[in-house]
């Protein structure tokens, strides 16, 4: 087919631009448009302005457009250079009419990773809607993909934090969504030491990252104390009081360390500082029993002769590193994790050797 016909509407906009919306099925959309590659010529010059394609996401568009009652109600943006032809009517239709004789005419400006992800699904009689624009020549096209994708995304807190109520994710979101659910109930359920304390959209009075509490639950679950909650039917309920227990000891053991402190001032309360305690919870639940506060404190005061969250250095191997030099990177949380928890393994020998 050389020739599409669609049904359209127009909306009035820009005086020298044509833009309206119509529905097609994707493969008619990838006959009449391209997806042009960002890459430069053998001279060098910049052409196309496209990502490549992102193969995690398309999995998981793919993953949900499979399903029966997958919806897609956002558009694909489609632009014109020529060969496309509309005939208005009084009442804001219009009939679109695009010539492929000559190849695809219109370029993909938005959307490109949902087509792909279409494209190898059967599913007879699925429609999208498609946005199109005419631009005058291909530096306007350009302008207008930078435009249209330059709008600021959805902070991903503000996702994490809709999680624990959203089903029908796709697979990589079952962990975060299991521990976004398990830090909005700590920060607004658990204990004083955590209670109204971690920053969320819906608590931006918190000071302790939510994303950093998240990783610390997403850690105990892959290798930690909460992997051994999980068989059990109330393992939300068990993952939440194990981890509201540590920090309840952590409040009480250093004191004025944690209680009223930013990450600024100390590095406890910092999104390090938080993701590498999250071992040592696990590692005391594991060689020492921890299950309770009490527990956790044994552990604790052992360890807290070796810790400089608010001042002094950190007697980290055969160097010593200034308190607020570790920042939220993999390398120094790394570094913190494995001093703390090198520390607490040979203080709690010692005490074992010594009763």
């Amino acid at each position: 087919m050389t020739v599409f016909r669609f049904p359209a509407l127009t909306a009035h906009q820009a005086a020298d631009h044509e833009v309206f919306m119509f529905a097609a099925e994707p493969k008619q959309v990838l006959q009449f448009a391209q997806i042009e590659r960002l890459g430069r010529k053998d001279s060098g010059e910049l052409k196309g302005f496209q990502r490549h394609q992102i193969s995690s996401h398309i999995k998981d568009i793919r993953s949900y457009l499979s399903r029966e009652d997958a919806l897609l109600p956002n558009a694909v943006i489609v632009a014109f250079l020529e060969n496309v032809k509309l005939q208005h009517h009084e009442d804001g239709r219009v009939d679109v009419e695009i010539d492929t004789e000559n190849g695809p005419p219109g370029f993909v400006v938005d959307g490109q990773q949902r087509l792909t992800a279409l494209s190898g699904l059967e599913k007879p009689g699925f429609q999208v809607f498609v946005s199109a624009l005419v631009c005058k020549d291909y530096d306007e096209l350009r302008q207008q993909f930078v435009f249209i994708n330059s709008a600021r995304p959805l902070p991903k807190t503000l996702i994490y934090e809709l999680l624990p109520n959203v089903e029908g994710l796709p697979e990589r979101y079952t962990a975060r969504r299991f521990a976004a659910r398990v830090v909005e109930r700590l920060n607004f359920n658990g204990s004083m030491a955590l209670r109204g304390q971690i920053r969320q959209h819906t608590n931006p009075g918190g000071v302790i990252s939510d994303t950093a509490m998240q990783k610390l639950v997403m850690n105990s679950t892959a290798q930690g104390a909460v992997r051994d909650l999980i068989a059990y039917e109330d393992r939300e309920d068990r993952a939440v009081k194990i981890i509201d227990e540590f920090f309840t000891a952590v409040a009480k053991v250093f004191g004025g360390e944690w209680s009223g402190m930013s990450p600024r001032h100390s590095r406890l309360r910092h999104g390090a500082g938080i993701i590498a305690m999250g071992f040592v919870m696990d590692l005391l639940y594991a060689i020492n029993g921890a299950r309770t506060a009490a527990h956790f404190e044994q552990g604790l005061e052992l360890l807290k002769p070796y810790t400089a969250w608010t001042q002094g250095n950190w007697p980290i191997a055969d160097y010593e590193v200034p308190w607020n030099h570790l920042q939220n990177t993999p390398q120094d949380i790394d570094t913190l994790t494995r001093h703390l928890v090198s520390t607490t393994k040979r203080q709690l020998r010692k005490l074992r050797r010594a009763a």
